[in-house]
């Protein structure tokens, strides 16, 4: 009852076009599935093993979004059914995933992750990086994968000022983007500490795990 009640309470606070992203990772598929119950289609993993086999016990009208750093020696094993790869950093990766993606005969929706935390642990393309790729004619020749926003991951700390600057960085990163690549619609910023002021920045995207699930199970 738990997650449901939880799950209730955050979609009553966000705006109808902000797209709840339930962040699953490490926990059973029991939790999933109670979130599932409660109405939740949109699940978040980290790992594409993981993930993959969620995936095969779990009902077929879910959206799998992958959230974390992607190896390209393992896009393989989500390109029949992932919905959306929310960290592609990468020209390299791209066509990776655009050939996984041509052997199932499938279109698979990719965010642009922006580098915008100060920590060096984050992954991501500069703006300048982004747009580069965005004009090249290397982009123009993958027909199985489509760039639909972009994504950015906050650095980890208590000051909301800095926070904030960098929630509105990746804002006016998309206004950019968005010119001169008129299909992106997606801004996917902000986790259970920071979600509302994401909101307020401009996010029409949040990944939630711990708000809803509870915290992480590692080993």
């Amino acid at each position: 009852m738990k997650i449901k009640n939880n799950l209730k309470h955050i979609k009553s606070t966000l705006p109808e076009d902000v797209t709840l992203v339930a962040v699953s990772k490490t926990k059973p598929v029991s939790d999933l599935m109670e979130a599932y119950n409660a109405g939740q289609r949109i699940f978040g993993e980290n790992k594409i093993q993981e993930m993959a086999e969620k995936y095969n016990e779990m009902p077929k009208d879910i959206a799998w979004h992958m959230i974390g750093h992607v190896q390209r020696n393992k896009v393989k094993y989500m390109a029949e059914f992932v919905s959306l790869i929310h960290g592609v950093d990468s020209l390299k990766l791209l066509k990776e995933i655009n050939k996984q993606a041509k052997k199932h005969d499938r279109n698979i929706d990719c965010l642009l992750q922006i580098k915008i935390a100060k920590e060096d642990s984050k992954f991501g393309m500069s703006k300048e990086e982004a747009t580069m790729l965005l004009q090249s004619n290397e982009l123009s020749e993958l027909k199985n994968i489509r760039i639909t926003g972009v994504m950015g991951m906050a650095t980890f700390t208590n000051d909301t000022t800095q926070v904030e600057s960098e929630f509105k960085f990746l804002k006016s990163t998309f206004r950019e983007l968005n010119s001169i690549h008129s299909e992106l619609k997606t801004i996917s910023m902000g986790m259970s500490g920071d979600y509302q002021l994401a909101i307020d920045c401009g996010s029409t995207m949040i990944r939630v795990g711990s708000s809803i699930f509870g915290a992480r199970n590692y080993p």
